[in-house]
């Protein structure tokens, strides 16, 4: 990704503002901050103790469990349609 084409944007997680660069549109790139910044949230209101490094931590471990969960059902519809279609 060549510098020119890099998007910039200032998101706020979880009160902390973050710079964040990508090639994906500001819109998109404060939609993932957004979603982040719930996840946290939602997270902290069932677990008050844990500081915010922690609660980062646990925040991507369900990100990823819920990735990876996605993940599977993707394959398995892709194997569900080859075998349809052949």
């Amino acid at each position: 990704m060549s510098e020119q084409h890099k998007i910039r944007v200032s998101v706020e997680i979880y009160g902390q503002t973050y710079k964040m660069v990508g090639s994906e549109t500001s819109g998109h790139m404060r939609l993932v901050a957004s979603m982040v910044d719930d996840r946290m949230r939602e997270i902290n209101s069932h677990n008050h103790s844990l500081d915010s490094g922690k609660l980062a931590v646990l925040t991507a471990i369900n990100t990823m469990h819920e990735y990876l969960k996605l993940k599977e059902q993707v394959e398995q519809l892709e194997e569900e349609i080859k075998r349809v279609k052949g």
